[in-house]
């Protein structure tokens, strides 16, 4: 693959790489598309890299949910909670630029608790629990779509 293409692989793999910070766009499934056809191109050896990244972010996907899910259970929280949080952040990514999407999901997950609560206090308790839980997924996603990553990068320069 020339120069340039390697340049194209890794900028899509950069947005991918955003993509899972800021969760509007689909960042690991970037991340997998573009080394797909960095080994389609490549062929040979290509493949065994795509392999090994490809494990490594299934694995991370899986402990993901996992880890999330068992913080989840351990404070009580339904899984309401996080989609309504997910839904108004999204709504407010769009409505209050940078900062929004945090802000939604905060008061998304707030309302929703406040609603199955009845109380303020209990509320804050459970949104904030979303909240670690959603930091969880993200900081699990980022961490093996970065070995991933560095898998291709020692795969793409090495050779």
């Amino acid at each position: 693959m020339p120069f340039w293409g390697e340049l194209l692989v890794a900028a899509v793999i950069l947005v991918g790489l955003v993509g899972i910070v800021v969760p509007i766009l689909p960042g690991t499934l970037l991340i997998v598309g573009a080394l797909f056809v960095w080994a389609l191109v490549v062929g040979g050896w290509a493949w065994s890299v795509f392999a090994l990244a490809l494990v490594v972010i299934g694995v991370g996907e899986v402990l993901k949910y996992l880890i999330a899910g068992r913080s989840l259970r351990a404070d009580a929280i339904p899984n309401r909670t996080i989609v309504v949080g997910g839904l108004v952040g999204i709504v407010g990514f769009f409505v209050v630029p940078v900062i929004g999407l945090l802000l939604g999901f905060i008061v998304g997950a707030l309302a929703s608790e406040l609603v199955r609560t009845r109380s303020f206090d209990g509320a804050w308790r459970g949104a904030f629990s979303a909240l670690k839980a959603a930091v969880k997924t993200i900081g699990i996603e980022l961490l093996f779509a970065l070995i991933a990553t560095g898998i291709w990068t020692g795969g793409a320069f090495t050779w």
